[in-house]
């Protein structure tokens, strides 16, 4: 029997963060005391009133086949949200609601780009774009950025990575995994370089929106010049704790948004009718509900910048947005241990969590083999403790 798959998988890897979550529940399966700070998902329920937007939706039946780009009250709920909270003005013609924010992304690759294309993106960045690109067919284009630039890309940097060949670039602010920040002078440095070439397009990854410790969330589609060029993608599973929900959207000129939801309709059709009025009353409250759990990420942030800071061989800054660090841990490369070499943030991954028990993601997955990812979406005594296991293991290494 031929038990070969297509040469379209071949293209694809596992995803790093979700292949270190099933590493962790294997240890933890064989007895092993396991923190896990792998994977990006909030440590709250659900808010009391979306859940119970959910129940009146079973009550009333939305338990049928729906429209494809998601039903019409939802998406005007949505176009109010972009009015609120970004001063942006869509029609739901120009949304589509997808089985969460990564099908949105995805639908939005597949439908612009594909061979003979190229996308450019800032490393770090999320696992799944480098995967999703090389599935279109298209070239994936990596601007490298560090801890030094805190890990944001300049419009220098951006204006020599742009080509004919240029179709997308994805901007992802707050990030996923450096949890930067790009401030409002920053996006109109970019958006300079982006208005020099016709073709270009932005897929702005906004997902981690209501999760923001200093300035006022910017919307790159509200940056002059660039709503008619930038598909806005966002959701609902980080800023109110909706994961296993799974609703994203995007926002987009219409023309894109009808070809998403062409796409959709082959792959997925419309999305759970009662997760979508979960979303609606979500999106409806916005960030308000949200506030409770932004505030606790924000204390979490301080006492793990100074407790991880203080660990030899690892260098962080100060993100302003999402729940991740990303600390280069490049002084530790070259150190042993007596199952080898240190070499990448994912050697130093899979070390702590034989030697620590903590789960991380190695920064190789991102495009930043000098860095590391640690979530703290978890409660302060248990992020206490994994960095006290993180201090002691570094000092067993041997220089």
């Amino acid at each position: 029997m031929d038990t070969n798959t297509s040469r379209l998988l071949s293209r694809l890897s596992e995803s790093a963060t979700i292949a270190m979550s099933r590493k962790a529940r294997e240890l933890k399966t064989a007895g092993r005391d396991i923190i896990s700070l792998s994977l990006g998902e909030p440590d709250f329920d659900t808010p009391d009133v979306i859940k119970a937007a959910a129940y009146d939706a079973i009550k009333n039946n939305y338990t049928h086949y729906m429209p494809v780009p998601g039903y019409l009250e939802v998406r005007e709920a949505i176009c109010q949200k972009f009015e609120r909270d970004n001063g942006l003005a869509y029609t739901p013609e120009q949304i589509v609601v997808s089985t969460g924010a990564k099908q949105s992304l995805m639908n939005t690759v597949l439908a612009l780009v594909g061979d003979g294309d190229e996308v450019v993106v800032a490393s770090p960045y999320w696992v799944s774009y480098a995967d999703m690109v090389r599935l279109s067919g298209a070239t994936l284009v990596d601007i490298k950025t560090g801890i030094d630039s805190d890990f944001k890309m300049t419009a220098d940097q951006l204006r020599a990575a742009l080509t004919p060949k240029t179709r997308l670039v994805f901007l992802n602010s707050p990030c996923n995994p450096s949890g930067s920040v790009y401030s409002r002078g920053e996006f109109e440095a970019l958006a300079a370089v982006i208005a020099e070439h016709d073709r270009a397009l932005v897929i702005s990854d906004e997902i981690y929106e209501y999760i923001q410790f200093g300035e006022p969330h910017v919307s790159f589609a509200g940056i002059a010049g660039m709503k008619d060029r930038t598909i806005t993608v966002n959701g609902v599973s980080k800023g109110f704790a909706m994961t296993g929900w799974r609703i994203g959207y995007i926002a987009a000129p219409q023309w894109i948004a009808e070809a998403c939801t062409k796409l959709q309709g082959q792959f997925t059709s419309g999305t759970c009718g009662i997760s979508q009025k979960a979303a609606q009353a979500a999106v409806e409250h916005g960030g308000p509900i949200a506030e409770g759990m932004r505030l606790e990420f924000g204390k979490r942030r301080e006492m793990v910048i100074d407790l991880l800071g203080a660990v030899p061989g690892f260098r962080v800054n100060r993100p302003t947005g999402a729940f991740y660090l990303f600390p280069d841990v490049s002084e530790l490369f070259g150190s042993t241990h007596a199952g080898g070499t240190i070499n990448s943030g994912q050697d130093l991954a899979m070390y702590l969590l034989e030697d620590a028990g903590i789960a991380t993601v190695g920064g190789d997955a991102f495009g930043s083999p000098a860095c590391l990812r640690l979530s703290y979406a978890a409660s302060e005594d248990v992020l206490r403790e994994a960095i006290e296991r993180i201090a002691a293991s570094v000092a067993r290494l041997k220089p």
